[in-house]
């Protein structure tokens, strides 16, 4: 079923701002990447998208292309970005239908709640794995095309988690901290050479996987979260597919090495005291039961 636009795409981006551009997105099945994919694709550009789900990736595909009539959109299941050589074919079947590559969001990602202390060396891999080498991979399989276009753009969805501490998320932390110092580092080295590098790291973002895993599902803690968030609300994958505009733009070609935070200032009052609702606080909520905070005098 269609997508409203007002869903996401706010009504001052001009028609056909990217005709003629494509852009190659890795999760673009996700909740996030779909959006920021089809504001994109609304506006002009032609796409192809990435996962590991064969199905879920050509529906999702399909869905997109109805945005704008003549939108070239592929769908590439089947793809795992832990494995470099997976991605190079991707990005070769794109820049071959689709006549290039211009634009990239590294998007893919893993994610589950687990405390330190319950997290298995092989757990905390596994997002290491998706999340870090799955950006470095993209890089490696996409800059070879990104490096002919006149307008090379690579942008990677990070997260806020590493500014501060954030229990149960130390895995993810580690990899998005990682992902952000790849950004910069591609940003130094390809600068000259014509890609801007940047990073976009969103905050809680509503009708989400990841704010029913990191707040809550029940109407009260989210409303409990949002008074925390200086900007009074949860964010949209609206304002994460405004921002991605906004980079890909020529108002953003300046714009390099740096990290876009779209958050509402929440990362500002975030850790431990952000979580949940009335019913859990911090640091209860990581003790075993009867067991009080130890004080240093």
């Amino acid at each position: 079923m269609p997508v409203p636009e007002a869903q996401y795409l706010s009504p001052i981006w001009r028609d056909d701002l990217f005709k003629g551009r494509v852009v190659f997105v890795t999760g673009g099945a996700g909740t996030i990447c779909s959006m920021q994919t089809r504001a994109l694709v609304r506006l002009g550009a032609d796409a192809c998208i990435i996962g590991r789900n064969v199905e879920k990736t050509e529906a999702a595909a399909k869905d997109i292309a109805t945005v704008r009539p003549g939108a070239k959109v592929i769908g590439i299941g089947g793809c795992d970005v832990r494995k470099v050589e997976s991605l190079k074919e991707a990005a070769e079947q794109c820049a071959k239908e689709l006549g290039g590559l211009d634009f990239v969001i590294a998007g893919a990602a893993g994610n589950f709640i687990v405390s330190m202390e319950g997290m298995s060396s092989n757990a905390f891999k596994a997002v290491m794995d998706i999340d870090v080498l799955g950006t470095f991979n993209t890089i490696k399989a996409t800059m070879p095309f990104l490096l002919k276009s006149s307008d090379a753009r690579i942008m990677y969805v990070s997260a806020t988690f590493h500014y501060t501490g954030m229990p149960m998320q130390g895995h993810v932390a580690a990899a998005k901290a990682s992902v952000d110092s790849l950004m910069a580092s591609v940003a130094l080295e390809y600068g000259p050479r014509g890609v801007t590098s940047n990073v976009i790291a969103p905050g809680a973002i509503a009708d989400t996987e990841g704010a029913a895993r990191l707040i809550s599902t029940d109407e009260a803690s989210l409303k409990h979260h949002s008074k925390s968030i200086p900007t009074g609300r949860l964010g949209t994958v609206k304002d994460i597919a405004d921002a991605t505009v906004y980079l890909f733009s020529s108002a953003g070609s300046h714009v390099n090495g740096h990290v876009l935070v779209v958050d509402g200032g929440a990362w500002r009052r975030q850790g431990g005291v952000s979580m949940g609702g009335d019913d859990l606080k911090y640091p209860d909520f990581l003790l075993p039961d009867g067991v009080e905070p130890k004080v240093k005098l």
